[in-house]
């Protein structure tokens, strides 16, 4: 059915696969999230630090 060599490369090819699918995973469920939600929480600190400065002034 499969030689050797074939065999490692079919292997290679499941590994790259699988890493790349968990990777996938952990970047949509982790990674983004928490760059889209910390860079809001820090634009709406910008803007609140804004306005307390233009208050003060």
């Amino acid at each position: 059915m499969f030689e050797f060599d074939q065999y490692l490369g079919f292997l290679a090819f499941l590994t790259i696969l699988t890493i790349g699918f968990w990777l996938m995973i952990f970047l949509l469920t982790f990674v983004i999230p928490y760059w889209v939600f910390g860079s809001s929480i820090e634009r709406f600190k910008e803007i609140m630090a804004e306005r307390k400065a233009k208050r003060e002034a």
